[in-house]
């Protein structure tokens, strides 16, 4: 925050210069020596001298924000928590939000604005809005992290896409005899409507976090489709002429042969967004109206995930690590396309990651790159599948090879027999549940002495929303769903707090904001190995089930809407995709927020 401050009771509020310094080591939030070090580290970096005491770690954010709103009279606002409304905050046009760190949250009504700044000392900046809004101002004080990330929620570049469709369309008509490769192959035409448009649709999909973007020709219209927390939100254009035009520049972008609209075609590009490094997968499909793309997008910035951010809860990331740190064998990760099991396997490898351990992949495609790791893309156009890598792997001398999926007999073999030989083998495979995972590799053609003396273990996960907490509240479940909790938990049932979000600027009006994972861990026993060597998949599902720690997915998802992370609507999901028959048991207790296991 600046040194010198104007303190703003409200809009007619006297302004004072005071020492945000001074006052904190008068309050002894702060020593001399600590002010006199961060003036000399604000000197040095010319940052605030708030952000300045934060990264020294002299304070945390949340009582530097407490002590201002206190000594300028002004409340503190938690924007997680504070249902805005985006026609108001746009009042403010996006430039000087982002300039001024500031978000107009309300209309009074005495005609006055509050206005949420993360640093509500800086006077050129309260000057510049009380000019700009030509309103009365009223302060609160804001975190920046949120208050940047409301900024990316309200500004959304939804008017912008359409405004820039139209111009696009525009040139297009005025046009028609006009060179389309030309239009968009000039790398020089940073400015070219098409540029603009791709530019302003990867900006709102970052802003918002989309996993992927569908940019679909129909019959009369252009629909983009941006993929939020695993659901598809639509945006449909009239300009139905543009898509030529945008599929054509990404396929320049991703280096594709722009003759061809008969055939697929698969690539990548990488762009910057708002500062962060986006890898994108671009994959086109002929289709009846012109030409379907698919972007997935995957921010190289954000890192890694570690094991303990993934949300397993504590008993099951214990044992998952005791897994992974095996000298050999088979642990697989499944789930449905779009599980995050992905994620679970490259969480694991950085967890394994070290000079002493020779790491080999085998992925289609590579997506994030990891240093020290020999990370191969296979290609089976030029014969370079699973099979032949993994092959070609195994004497490369390795210590764990990560094999992207089990797709054929082959690979599966191949992988069963370098576990049994002293090599750590990491897999994922597409299987509903841990349960039905190791007879699928027998169905696949493995042994079942094989898979009973290489498979490790098995962990399934799916992919649960979280309830946005703006504007989450008790929910009351129907006849239909108590049922469903009766035959699942018994009488408990009706003991549970449900929990759902009711819709705000928050979270798009979804009532979900986020995504956690929920994990049923499968490890191997003697009366597991023995019921796969005979071949009998009534007595392993039996023993599975029977494990002590062993517990269904949909009774995990069921421990996440029990302590209000989910809704009943999401963990009847799980247990739809499932289909898996639960035992009554009972009902979970409300486990600590760090997704501790319900049980303990």
């Amino acid at each position: 925050m600046s040194e010198h401050t104007g303190a703003t009771r409200g809009a007619a509020a006297p302004r004072r210069r005071i020492r945000i310094g001074d006052l904190l080591v008068r309050n002894k939030v702060i020593s001399e020596q600590q002010l006199q070090r961060a003036l000399e580290e604000q000197k040095r970096t010319g940052r605030k001298l708030g952000r300045t005491l934060i990264e020294l770690g002299y304070l945390d954010e949340d009582q530097l924000l407490a002590f201002l709103a206190e000594q300028l009279h002004i409340p503190f606002i938690d924007l997680r928590h504070y249902r805005f409304r985006p026609e108001v905050a746009r009042m403010l046009p996006e430039t000087y939000a982002r300039r001024f760190r500031a978000l107009v949250l309300a209309e009074e009504k005495d005609g006055a604005l509050l206005v949420g700044m993360a640093d509500p000392t800086d006077i050129f900046a309260y000057d510049e809005l009380t000019r700009i809004l030509k309103r009365p101002l009223k302060l609160a004080v804001v975190r920046e992290s949120d208050l940047m990330r409301t900024i990316d929620l309200v500004y959304r570049k939804t008017e912008e896409i359409s405004s820039l469709a139209e111009e696009l369309g525009e040139e297009l008509a005025e046009s028609p005899g006009i060179d389309l490769e030309q239009l968009v192959a000039d790398e020089e035409v940073t400015d070219a409507p098409v540029v603009r448009l791709l530019r302003s649709l990867f900006e709102d999909a970052v802003g918002v976090g989309a996993s992927d973007i569908h940019i679909e020709p129909d019959e009369s219209v252009l629909r983009i489709r941006q993929r939020i927390d695993g659901v598809l939100h639509e945006q449909v254009m009239n300009e139905k002429r543009i898509a030529p035009a945008l599929v054509l520049r990404l396929k320049l972008m991703a280096g594709l042969d722009i003759s061809e609209k008969r055939l697929p075609q698969d690539g990548r590009f990488n762009i910057r967004v708002k500062g962060r490094s986006i890898d994108v997968r671009l994959s086109t499909m002929p289709v009846q109206h012109g030409e379907s793309v698919v972007m997935r997008l995957l921010d190289q910035s954000a890192g890694l995930l570690e094991l303990e951010q993934l949300g397993m809860p504590a008993d099951v990331l214990a044992r998952f690590r005791r897994l992974i740190q095996r000298p050999h064998g088979m642990v697989l990760v499944t789930g449905p396309t779009g599980s995050g099991k992905t994620t679970t396997l490259y969480a694991a490898i950085s967890a394994l990651n070290a000079p002493e351990k020779k790491i080999i992949t085998v992925e289609d495609p590579v997506e994030y790159r990891i240093p020290r790791i020999n990370q191969v893309q296979v290609n089976p156009r030029i014969g370079l599948t699973f099979a032949t890598v993994l092959r070609a792997a195994l004497r490369q001398d390795p210590d764990i090879v990560l094999v992207g999926e089990m797709r054929d007999q082959e690979t599966v073999e191949i992988g069963l027999r370098a576990a049994m030989t002293g090599h750590l083998v990491l897999s994922t495979l597409h299987t509903n549940d841990a349960v039905s995972t190791a007879v699928r590799l027998i169905d696949m053609g493995g042994e079942p002495y094989l898979v009973a003396a290489s498979l490790r273990g098995v962990i399934a996960q799916r992919l649960v929303r979280r309830i946005c907490d703006s504007c989450v509240e008790d929910y009351t479940p129907d006849a239909q769903e108590l049922a469903w909790l009766r035959a699942t938990i018994g009488e408990d049932a009706g003991r549970l707090r449900l929990r759902h979000g009711t819709g705000c600027p928050h979270c798009n009006n979804t009532g979900y904001r986020g995504r956690i994972g929920v994990y049923e861990l499968l490890e191997m026993d003697a009366a597991l190995a023995d019921a796969l060597r005979r071949g009998d998949t009534a007595a392993f599902e039996r023993a599975a089930r029977a494990q002590p720690g062993f517990r269904p997915l949909a009774l995990r998802a069921l421990d996440y809407a029990a302590e209000g992370v989910t809704t009943l609507e999401e963990v009847l999901r799980v247990a739809g995709e499932v289909e898996e028959p639960v035992a009554p048991a009972p009902a979970p207790e409300a486990a600590a927020g760090d997704g501790a296991d319900a049980e303990g």
